[in-house]
């Protein structure tokens, strides 16, 4: 089905960009189009794909197969074109079901961590000298692209719960990272949510490596030990199989001991910092261990890893005030961001410019919201990036500044972008830290920010 043209509609995206440079890599003539031009539609066109800015009905003439994103309406012209045409249209999930065909693939699922434990796997399973097609929601600093087509036998995917999408791929092995309510849009209970991630299970064909850490991974993985399946737990815990002891976290990265069925495999050096990011080794390591790969290669490989674009990325230095960029938009998240940034500020200060995500998300967590972000030292919040989503009453930036304000945390709501900027760069001093943190566009800022506090600096010495 996708050997011959396919058209992608919406191709601009982490998800469908990744699927068509496969694609491409694989010699299928690939066309598409999108709201808007980016450096990602630019990078597609060097390859070969023909991409339209906007949307029409005549862009998909060539197509026997389309791709649709998710976040396309069914009044798209080309959507309604491939429709009343009777050519087959596949979601973004579909289409890489068709991908993984054939190979040993690897689901990576959970509600955090996919992005970068994705990352390791591959980069991984590469230092064992295989070379394994891959599709990532982000892009690993090893690499300049998000997707590969490999030689290999091996396929790495990063698998989206929000919208239950992964059940549909059927995947040799998987990674479960952990399991809590994040799209409150679609799941309205955690029952509802297990259930999910519970059946996604049972699509699973030979292993299944999940952290019994987590509550939730524990739970999921309690109530599939009669399927059969290869169960493979980690975590700290004494009942993993895979097993993570003797952590140290420091500034640029961490250490620790890894440990499989009580053998001590070796020790683990990470050049990313952060606790989190031990136990996405941690679950990388194990499912190349599924896979039968040696262990000391993926120590290795683990150890070459440098992180992924948007994951606490390090966006510049002026004056040893550093800016970072994260993609944190859940309360979990940003606390998991702030604790690594104290790991790595050291004596300075956190300042954080936080952008909620979706009015549904920003109301079901707006108490979560608070606690997390009242961990930095002083918080500007932005207007919420609705992403698509209608405003929906209580559900407000000035609201969880209130709250923050109330457990004494310094914090400003700040709808300019300009004054936003401003108010992180004026107070900032040697060893501070600034965070952009979210997942809309409030990761452009960040060379702003870079320029505000250059400006600022030959102010000072002029």
């Amino acid at each position: 089905m996708l050997n011959e043209p396919v058209h992608f509609i919406g191709i601009g995206g982490a998800g469908m960009s990744a699927i068509a440079r496969i694609l491409l890599d694989r010699g299928v003539q690939v066309s598409g189009s999108d709201a808007k031009d980016s450096i990602v539609i630019a990078s597609l066109r060097t390859l070969g794909a023909k991409v339209e800015i906007g949307h029409h009905g005549d862009n998909i003439s060539l197509a026997k197969t389309v791709v649709v994103s998710a976040a396309i309406k069914v009044s798209n012209p080309e959507l309604k074109a491939a429709l009343e045409s009777g050519i087959p249209v596949l979601s973004r999930a579909q289409s890489l079901s068709e991908l993984m065909k054939g190979y040993r693939s690897v689901a990576v699922a959970g509600t955090h961590g996919k992005t970068t434990t994705t990352s390791m796997l591959a980069v991984a399973i590469q230092e064992c000298g295989v070379d394994p097609s891959f599709a990532i929601g982000g892009t690993p600093n090893d690499s300049n692209s998000n997707s590969h087509h490999g030689t290999g036998d091996i396929f790495i995917a990063e698998a989206d719960e929000s919208d239950s999408s992964f059940l549909v791929y059927n995947p040799y092995g998987a990674i479960i990272t952990n399991v809590e309510i994040d799209h409150v849009d679609h799941f309205s209970s955690k029952e509802q949510l297990h259930e999910t991630f519970f059946d996604f299970v049972k699509s699973i064909n030979e292993f299944l490596v999940i952290c019994i850490d987590d509550a939730g991974g524990s739970e999921i993985a309690n109530s599939v030990k009669k399927l059969p399946l290869n169960l493979i737990t980690y975590g700290e815990s004494e009942n993993s199989q895979v097993r993570i002891s003797h952590i140290s976290t420091f500034a640029t990265g961490s250490f620790f001991r890894i440990t499989w069925q009580g053998v001590v495999l070796g020790e683990v050096s990470l050049n990313i910092p952060g606790r989190h990011n031990v136990l996405n080794a941690a679950a990388a390591l194990a499912a190349g261990l599924a896979l039968g790969l040696n262990p000391n290669q993926l120590i290795l490989g683990l150890s070459k890893f440098q992180g992924v674009r948007r994951r606490f990325e390090l966006k510049g230095n002026v004056r040893d005030i550093r800016v970072f960029d994260d993609y944190a938009h859940h309360p979990t998240e940003v606390s998991a961001t702030i604790a690594t940034a104290r790991e790595v500020v050291e004596d300075g200060k956190i300042i954080v410019i936080f952008q909620p995500h979706r009015y549904s998300r920003t109301l079901a967590f707006t108490e979560g919201f608070a606690s997390s972000l009242s961990d930095a030292d002083q918080v500007i919040l932005l207007d919420i990036y609705g992403a698509g989503e209608e405003s929906i009453p209580g559900a407000s930036s000035s609201v969880i500044a209130e709250k923050i304000r109330a457990l004494g945390t310094k914090v400003d709501f700040e709808p300019s972008i300009v004054t936003a900027i401003e108010l992180a760069v004026s107070p900032a001093k040697a060893n501070d830290l600034i965070i952009t943190m979210g997942a809309g566009d409030v990761t452009s800022l960040g060379m702003q920010i870079l320029t505000r506090l250059a400006e600022a600096a030959n102010s000072d010495e002029s």
